[in-house]
């Protein structure tokens, strides 16, 4: 474990070629240098999420089948390549700071989401998600859960048995199957049962860190939506309950549940919960580029923004916003050899984690991800979808290379959009009469003891 001074206002270090080299990417000098407060050069002063001090604004999303232990490694890698060199760490694993912090140098990388009662029933699946890799700087973790009691045993579990360092509540899912048993992005319609989970969650951290005499504390923050719709916004009346129940931070993915992930993110609202909170703000939607993460952080005077889709196939994506935040013009433009290279070595680090036989199969979809907008030809990822082994990965590779030219250049603006499955608008899947009242009723709240027996994610 390395002691790691925050530097002050240090130099900028560009994303150098060996640094490129080392991680698989080749880089640009093209992108311009944004007027962002950080542009001048010099590193910007750290948010503070309780002990948690992240010089670098950027949080990977949860992703259920995607944010596994192998996936936040590389996107972490990546981003650290990318740092200004006062920042850029030589060791692995925690970064205590002189003060008692702990130091997230390139940002905060979250686990998949796991359900409260999985954990709390000690669900072996559920309790392999939050083991987390020993080289991972903050541990961060995040539940679902809608019954207060059990969201804060689940809580004293991940704090008292030292599983985590940080500990995300999701209140975003718009998914039916969430949604419609009154989890996810529609339990903030009832105030009461979103303030009474959030207490009880930071209260149960406070309980536990002074049970086991842990250094220091492990802060609880929050990730939302705009609300259920529309007419039936949520965020404003959260965050309060928020600032309320002692929660660190907010995240606010800038999309109703009804909107699911169509159209585009209303920025404008991530403004409006600025202006209307003290609490830090993460801004999350429609960022596929380092420059979208700077244009959100001016349009809205959010504090960090988080990443979901637009890193699938891309964890150099974290390296350009790391570049972006700290002023630097270095972009990622891997050709089609330094993403293969990527994608062996992720498939290696899968195989790693979970086995040779689960880890290839995991990763075939990453594989599409990773190809898109490369003219590698749709037998060729036919192939790739195929493999069951590290041989065969390698093996369907190479057929691939050896039928293209021999350099496949980066696709440019054709993989640098929205990725993953958009959709339509949906109507929300609710409980019956869930909308009639702000408040629980004894009979959604017996609805709601059955809401996280089926969620997946743990």
């Amino acid at each position: 474990m390395c002691l790691f001074g925050v530097a002050g206002q240090g130099p900028v270090t560009a994303l150098t070629p060996a640094v490129c080299q080392h991680v698989g990417v080749t880089m640009s000098e093209t992108s311009p240098r944004l007027p962002h407060a950080c542009a001048s050069g010099r590193t910007p002063a750290p948010l503070r999420i309780g002990p948690l001090v992240v010089p670098t604004l950027v949080e990977l999303a949860p992703m259920a089948g995607v944010t596994n232990a192998s996936f936040r490694r590389l996107c972490r890698e990546m981003a650290e390549a990318a740092l200004p060199e006062s920042l850029r760490p030589s060791c692995p694993g925690p970064l205590p700071t002189p003060d008692g912090g702990l130091l997230a140098p390139a940002g905060l990388y979250v686990t998949e989401m796991v359900t409260t009662r999985a954990l709390v029933e000690r669900n072996e699946r559920t309790l392999a998600m939050v083991r987390t890799d020993p080289a991972e700087r903050v541990r961060s973790i995040q539940l679902y859960g809608v019954d207060p009691a059990t969201v804060g045993a689940a809580v004293r579990i991940l704090v008292e048995e030292d599983l985590a360092d940080h500990i995300d509540l999701n209140f975003g899912c718009p998914v039916p199957k969430v949604t419609r048993k009154g989890g996810g992005a529609a339990l903030p319609w009832k105030r009461d049962l979103l303030a009474a989970i959030l207490t009880e969650a930071v209260r149960a951290s406070e309980a536990a860190v002074r049970a086991v005499g842990r250094a220091r504390q492990v802060p609880v923050t929050m990730k939302m939506r705009l609300g259920i719709d529309e007419e039936h916004e949520t965020f404003l009346d959260a965050a309060r309950a928020a600032d309320n129940a002692g929660i660190a931070a907010v995240a606010l993915h800038a999309r109703s549940a009804r909107q699911h992930y169509s159209g585009q993110a209303r920025w404008k609202e991530i403004a409006r919960l600025k202006e209307a909170t003290d609490l830090p703000v993460l801004g999350n939607g429609d960022v596929w580029l380092g420059d979208d993460a700077v244009r959100m952080m001016e349009a809205t005077g959010c504090d960090g923004v988080v990443v979901g889709r637009g890193c699938q196939g891309r964890p150099w994506l974290f390296a350009d916003i790391v570049s972006a935040m700290h002023g630097s013009p270095a972009r990622t433009r891997p050709d089609l050899d330094a993403v293969i290279e990527v994608i062996r070595r992720h498939g290696r680090m899968l195989a790693e984690e979970m086995g040779e036989d689960r880890g290839v199969r995991d990763l075939r979809k990453h594989v599409g991800w990773y190809l898109k907008g490369y003219p590698v030809g749709g037998a060729a990822r036919a192939d790739l979808m195929g493999i069951r082994s590290l041989d065969e990965l390698d093996a369907g590779l190479a057929r691939m290379r050896s039928r293209l030219p021999e350099v496949v250049d980066y696709p440019g603006d054709i993989v640098e959009g929205p990725r993953g499955r958009a959709g339509s608008p949906k109507t929300p899947r609710l409980p019956d009469g869930w909308l009639d009242s702000p408040t629980l009723d004894a009979a959604h709240r017996e609805m709601l003891s059955q809401a996280e027996s089926d969620v997946s994610g743990g």
